[in-house]
């Protein structure tokens, strides 16, 4: 698809519209395909990539540019770039049916990918591979919001095939490393956030390797760090507690 603007004579290819509707009026950016949904996800940082152009359009095809009137009334300012991100991240993707198929389809697979490598089979510690978890996924009878991140979907996904399969995430292993004097009581205030202690030595201070919950761990830096002054440590060892090999249904 190629889009020709007259007001700047500016060839636009590969063009992927994004539109949304305020005060009345219409207004479209124009990027380029199979980065909006990256953008959105937080997989693409760099607006560089995905708009073709830092100009707000009441038309992109017949290159027809928004006023600035209109984009005050609309927007509040003037800000063109500033405006392409309002538009970029809640605006509607103008695509085919064909188009959006394969978008979904690729989120899909990210998913199960994100769910595959944050997770395994509680008992055997064995990742699941991510043609496993695509499976699961569609025996659920999942589907996509494409306005949704796939990090936050595969979290969703996770409590969903909690009822039909055995899978959790990957504990991490960590080592902390305790002022003597302030060990026993810091230990009691760790427990709760403590999936199991693995070995435990106290000498002239205080050493717990433990394995916990990935969600439990800014929660432990920051108590470690608030409660020792700074004086105690919190090492990770190992970001997934695996067996090698892959478990089947």
């Amino acid at each position: 698809m190629s889009i020709f603007t007259p007001t700047n004579q500016i060839r636009l290819t590969n063009v992927a519209v994004v539109r949304t509707k305020r005060a009345g009026k219409r207004f479209e950016i124009a990027c380029y395909r199979n980065k909006v949904l990256g953008w959105r996800s937080g997989a693409e940082k760099d607006l560089e990539e995905v708009l073709q152009t830092h100009t707000v359009f009441v038309n992109v095809s017949k290159g027809q540019v928004a006023k600035k009137e209109d984009l005050l009334k609309a927007f509040g300012t003037d800000d063109q770039t500033e405006i392409c991100k309002q538009i970029l991240s809640k605006g509607e993707l103008q695509v085919s049916d064909r188009e959006r198929h394969v978008q979904l389809e690729q989120m899909f697979r990210d998913i199960a990918t994100i769910v595959a490598d944050k997770c395994v089979d509680p008992e055997t510690k064995r990742p699941y591979t991510a043609g496993l978890i695509e499976k699961a996924m569609r025996d659920a009878h999942y589907s996509v919001r494409p306005g949704k991140s796939t990090k936050q979907q595969a979290l969703e996904v996770i409590q969903l095939l909690k009822g039909t399969l055995r899978i959790d995430r990957a504990q991490m292993r960590l080592r902390f490393l305790l002022p003597a004097k302030e060990g026993r009581r810091l230990k009691e205030k760790l427990r709760p956030l403590i999936k199991a202690i693995e070995s435990e030595d106290f000498g002239q201070q205080l050493e717990i390797v433990c394995l916990v919950d990935p969600g439990c761990f800014r929660e432990l830096d920051e108590l470690v760090r608030r409660e020792t002054k700074g004086q105690g440590t919190l090492e990770v060892l190992s970001l997934k507690d695996v067996e090698e090999g892959d478990e089947s249904f």
